[in-house]
């Protein structure tokens, strides 16, 4: 069988002395192991009653005949809803013990069962009789949801109108007795009522078992908004964690891009650009009108040269021309 660690600091010791005495008919050993295993379900029941459960499974397998064991179980599975195997737990125990102590747990899982006339009838029986004044309390919290559950607001009202509703002592059931009467009323669209037992609600309940103060706190208008938790923070994308981290530092600003002020700062950038642009061509069309220039000068020159060399040229074929002239004139004369 597979065995689960064991917290460092968990003698078994820890268990109610009753429970010890139940666990005296194993081995001790066996004993010891078991009693271990019962206070990591009583230690984990309420933060992780899944790992509670297994705790608790190992503890039946060890010793299933023992009452507090079937009873543990029972719990284990009640808290992770188990409810038809919490009633069998629940069952097994009371038959081993013959108490009725664990009969309004027993009637509750009939409500998780979807069987909310069975939890009437049982608060009908006599066994209920027989219960302490905080399990009769508790057989009435049961019995006003099982009537809840059917649809009989008005009735489950009634139900937790009882001595120890209207009490101005104190009680360990006090608060939930009080809430319990508080949320039906809400349900039942009196909300002025709701919200006076929500307040006395508050002023019972000393370890903060409920959320009265919440619930008061709703039917007032108080709206609470959490801080960001770190999941929060990590569910946020790449682009939106920048501009948290932008403004929480007030380092650099953000500028939405269909915002006026950004289309007018990038209309600045592109003009910067461009001027830029603009002055390097501008240098470019310089250096090149420098080098058209010199090209030009360098040009005429040459053209100069040539100029000059044609009209010596065409000088020489003037004088030709002229002597030509005068050749042909004498001879004309010289036939006439």
């Amino acid at each position: 069988m597979k065995r689960l660690p064991i917290d460092d600091d968990v003698t078994g010791h820890e268990i109610d002395p009753d429970v010890r005495q139940e666990l005296l008919s194993l081995p001790k050993g066996l004993a010891e192991e078991v009693s271990r295993n019962l206070v990591m379900v009583a230690r984990l029941i309420d933060e992780d009653p899944e790992q509670a459960y297994a705790y608790a499974r190992i503890a039946l397998r060890l010793a299933s005949r023992v009452a507090a064991v079937r009873e543990a179980a029972g719990f284990a599975a009640y808290a992770t809803q188990k409810y038809s195997e919490a009633l069998a737990e629940f069952r097994a125990a009371k038959r081993m013990t013959g108490s009725v102590e664990l009969w309004p747990v027993m009637a509750d899982c009939e409500r998780g069962l979807g069987r909310p006339e069975r939890a009437l009838a049982m608060a009908g029986e006599p066994e209920v009789q027989k219960l302490d004044k905080a399990a009769q309390v508790e057989m009435r919290l049961v019995a006003a949801g099982a009537r809840r559950d059917m649809g009989q607001l008005d009735a489950a009202i009634v139900t937790l109108q009882s001595p120890e509703l209207a009490s101005a002592t104190v009680q360990p059931w006090t608060a939930r007795l009080r809430y319990a009467y508080a949320d039906a009323l809400l349900a039942n669209g009196r909300e002025d009522e709701a919200r006076e037992w929500f307040a006395k609600t508050i002023e019972s309940d000393k370890d903060g078992s409920t959320d009265a103060s919440d619930r008061l706190a709703e039917l007032d208008g108080v709206e609470f908004v959490d801080a960001m938790s770190d999941e929060d923070r990590e569910a946020l994308s790449d682009e939106d964690r920048r501009v948290q981290d932008s403004d929480d530092s007030g380092v650099a600003e953000y500028y939405d891009e269909d915002d006026e002020e950004y289309e007018a700062s990038d209309a600045r950038a592109d003009d910067d650009e461009d001027d830029d642009a603009y002055e390097a061509s501008d240098a470019r069309d310089l250096d090149d009108d420098e080098d058209d220039e010199d090209e030009l000068i360098a040009r005429a020159e040459a053209d100069a040269d040539v100029d000059v060399a044609d009209e010596i040229v065409v000088g020489d074929d003037d004088e030709s021309d002229e002597e030509n002239d005068r050749a042909f004139e004498d001879k004309g004369r010289d036939k006439a």
